[in-house]
């Protein structure tokens, strides 16, 4: 257990950092948006195509993990939202609340931290993760929030979609594929520069959690009950790996050819805390932000040990 906490040490470090940083006003909160788009916009996707780039196809295209996966996700995401659907959380809430319950902060901190302690080789299942939860389990949750409005789940399923098409993370992913597929190599100077980017995109993402953690509490700081948002947060911590676990099991005993390597990293995919850039997107659809935030920092603090705890588990 010591020796996985020497490693999830410093990725924890960086998210604390960030949120002293933000709260102590050393970093301004207008400029939070700007580490925000360096991260989504140019860090982040080359980080994600060198990993694409240089991972084998076949990890990239494994439907096994795909489907299990999904299949986890669609089970978390309806648990959720009927946990939490009641006279004062409706349908905008309920489903971003589900969203955090299924939706790992996998891009920001999944990919390097698994990376860290498994070896490269498990960031192709990682990736398959993504692709998931951005075009499927994001898109559902969205068209779910829309239940109470007039433009209904169709038109917000449609606004989601769009949101995807414009999120440079799976155009990264599928141009990272595409060049593992053909065996093509950047020139030496871009494959550079490429590279360069991709190694800011670990420690400013993680700064960048913490940052927008804090940010979200300083700006939505009013009272609201533990049973609003603690359970949630359990959900996403234990429930989520424990359900992936089992269901990669049960596959795996059924004939499934799943790789109990890559069961592994979905496991660890799952015990990951919530996505922190459901925040945003919860500002963005009216929902309650406060109650979004406190899951998802609650879910960031306790997963310095939960997380930690299933790598001790699992290796």
């Amino acid at each position: 257990m010591l020796q996985v906490l020497l490693v999830t040490f410093p990725f924890f470090a960086l998210v604390l950092a960030g949120y002293i940083a933000a709260r102590r006003r050393m970093l301004p909160l207008e400029a939070i948006p700007g580490l925000n788009g360096f991260v989504l916009f140019f860090a982040l996707p080359c980080m994600l195509f060198r990993f694409g780039s240089t991972t084998p196809i076949a990890t990239l295209l494994d439907g096994s993990v795909a489907g299990i996966y999904l299949v986890c996700a669609l089970v978390m995401v309806g648990f959720a939202v009927a946990m939490s659907l009641n006279r004062r959380i409706r349908w905008n809430d309920a489903s971003l609340g589900a969203l955090v319950a299924a939706f790992p902060n996998t891009g920001f901190m999944g990919v390097p931290l698994i990376a860290a302690l498994l070896g490269s080789q498990a960031v192709g299942t990682v990736i398959v993760t993504i692709v998931v939860d951005m075009i499927i389990t994001s898109s559902l949750c969205v068209a779910l929030s829309r239940l109470d409005s007039p433009g209904g789940a169709a038109q917000a399923g449609k606004n989601a979609l769009k949101g995807v098409v414009a999120n440079p993370m799976p155009w990264a992913i599928i141009l990272g594929a595409v060049a593992s597929a053909v065996e093509f190599t950047l020139p030496g100077p871009v494959e550079k520069t490429v590279w360069l980017l991709a190694d800011a995109a670990s420690p400013v993402a993680l700064f960048t959690i913490g940052a927008v953690l804090a940010r979200s509490q300083m700006t939505s700081n009013h009272p609201m009950p533990l049973s609003d948002y603690l359970p949630v947060a359990l959900m996403k911590l234990l429930l989520h790996p424990l359900l992936v676990l089992l269901a990669g099991l049960s596959a795996i005993q059924l004939g499934v050819p799943l790789d109990p390597f890559a069961l592994k990293v979905m496991v660890l995919v799952a015990a990951l805390p919530s996505a922190s850039n459901v925040s945003l997107l919860a500002e963005r659809l009216g929902a309650d932000n406060g109650r979004i935030a406190r899951i998802i920092l609650v879910s960031t603090a306790a997963a310095f040990l939960t997380f930690s705890g299933a790598v001790s588990l699992l290796t």
